[in-house]
């Protein structure tokens, strides 16, 4: 099998690379070999990479700046997409594609499935949120995965700024009505990888079980590094964003533990698997 792998330096891409080795021959792309925003250059990569996967871990991520940044957002994650989806029908391939909690606009109070409607709240979720629809309605053979609160080793995110404070014994303050899943990357890689051993197809909602506000998370990272930071509860609107957030995001992921056979471990199994 003929793998091509975009966003190989992101933080989900660069477990990608190791995970999917396994499967194929793999063929790895970053922002300089692949310009997500030029429609001609995705055109013509896939058509000389002939792939018979294509696992799309690259995207616009700064949830702010894409307010401010909204076309850019749209062709990186909205249009993008489709053209991915395009090439893959024409070469018969699967394309694997990651999408955001964000799409939600976090009214619910329970677990989100993929059959609610999606009602984003800003121009990066609306973006995300685009790109589904392009791949969806393009006809490819398809992996959508949805997950949230992406952290890892590599890049920054809100795990490693946590855990600087925590190893500085630093005090923080982290919001508390701000509920969704912390999901790692290795978690995401390893998982996308049983989920094609097993020809998955469709729209999943891929993170651990559970669910926690950014103080809880902030707390349990704190605990686990042994630290003797102390974390202070507060609201967002102690941290006014161009971008509005869902309050309550949690992503349901029964559908893609039926696909796997099991139970998905919970949030803090895949943090105390990291630390």
């Amino acid at each position: 099998m003929r793998i091509l792998l975009t966003g190989r330096h992101g933080q989900v891409g660069w477990e990608l690379e190791r995970a999917l080795a396994a499967l194929g021959d793999l063929v790895t792309t970053d922002r300089l070999a692949l310009d997500l925003s030029d429609a001609a250059m995705i055109s013509r990569l896939l058509r000389e990479a002939k792939p018979d996967l294509i696992v799309n871990a690259a995207a616009y991520t700064a949830v702010d700046k894409a307010e401010s940044e909204n076309e850019l957002a749209t062709r990186v994650n909205g249009e993008a997409p489709g053209l991915l989806g395009e090439e893959a029908k024409r070469l018969g391939a699967l394309l694997v594609h990651y999408s955001t909690d964000y799409v939600f606009d976090g009214t619910k109070r329970t677990p989100y499935v993929e059959a609610d409607a999606p009602r984003p709240l800003g121009a990066y979720a609306r973006s995300k949120l685009a790109g589904e629809r392009a791949i969806q309605a393009c006809g490819c053979r398809h992996l959508i995965l949805r997950t949230s609160w992406v952290y890892g080793p590599r890049a920054a995110n809100f795990y490693q700024i946590i855990r600087r404070k925590a190893d500085a014994n630093e005090p923080m303050q982290m919001v508390d009505d701000q509920t969704s899943v912390p999901t790692t990357s290795a978690f995401l890689a390893s998982f996308t990888l049983e989920l094609l051993k097993l020809e998955a197809t469709g729209l999943m909602h891929l993170v651990p079980s559970g669910a926690a506000t950014r103080y809880e998370f902030a707390r349990e990272v704190v605990r686990r590094a042994g630290s003797r930071s102390t974390v202070e509860a507060v609201k967002s609107s102690r941290f006014p964003s161009p971008a509005q957030r869902p309050a309550y995001s949690v992503l349901g992921n029964a559908r893609a533990a039926k696909a796997l056979g099991r139970p998905l471990p919970d949030w803090r199994d895949a943090l105390a698997a990291m630390t």
